[in-house]
């Protein structure tokens, strides 16, 4: 996992998701809360409703390292605030995803632990329900499975299949390198028509035939 995490450092989310056009995007409304974006681990999954005690028993349950993905049912209801933030931290945790409501902005705002949610409301749900743990759940439309990779920052969310991911993760390092290239030829005073097979691209495709953008760079 830790080769993985290098990796990851190395690339970003646009770069997974050019690599591999079948990467599940969380929905964009679920987002960064905290001063730290960038997450990744694998994902502790919950599944509650208008009731954070599932969520809770995540926090003091997950491995360290791991990312806690909550279905909460896209509903504006905090499902976790500071103290589980600071609890998560104390156990090492990889960050906390909320398809629901988060609250204390005041600490969050600033906490180094990754916490994305879709709402910030200051009502938080009841604590009486089990909820399910480590259950196949949905988080901002897409499933995501215990043990999935969840990977995010500044541009937002991704979930990887695990078998998968160092292979998407080396093919978004080749993404990079060619973006590098490109910008390096962009500074030297090039034209993204340098840089690109543009004309030749879109003269293919005035014919009707089959064509693929790509760089031109060695």
């Amino acid at each position: 996992m830790n080769d993985l995490f290098e990796r990851f450092l190395a690339v970003d989310t646009t770069a997974i998701c050019d690599a591999d056009r079948t990467t599940r995007v969380v929905h964009s409304a679920i987002r960064p809360r905290s001063a730290t974006t960038r997450v990744f681990g694998p994902a502790f999954t919950v599944r509650c409703r208008e009731d954070f005690l599932a969520v809770l028993r995540a926090v003091e349950t997950a491995e360290a390292g791991a990312v806690i993905v909550v279905d909460g049912g896209a509903r504006e209801t905090a499902l976790g605030g500071e103290m589980f933030a600071r609890a998560a931290l104390v156990r090492g945790l990889g960050g906390i995803v909320v398809d629901g409501g988060y609250r204390d902005m005041s600490y969050v705002a600033g906490c180094e632990l990754p916490v994305y949610s879709r709402f910030v409301t200051p009502r938080a749900g009841t604590a009486s329900q089990l909820g399910e743990l480590q259950v196949p759940v949905t988080c901002g439309g897409v499933v995501v499975n215990p043990g999935d990779l969840v990977l995010g920052d500044d541009e937002g969310l991704v979930v990887l299949d695990p078998q998968r991911a160092g292979a998407v993760l080396d093919a978004a390092l080749a993404v990079k390198n060619t973006e590098h290239k490109v910008v390096e030829m962009l500074n030297g005073g090039s034209t993204l028509s340098d840089a690109f097979n543009l004309t030749e691209h879109v003269s293919a495709l005035q014919r009707g035939e089959q064509s693929v953008l790509r760089a031109l760079v060695d």
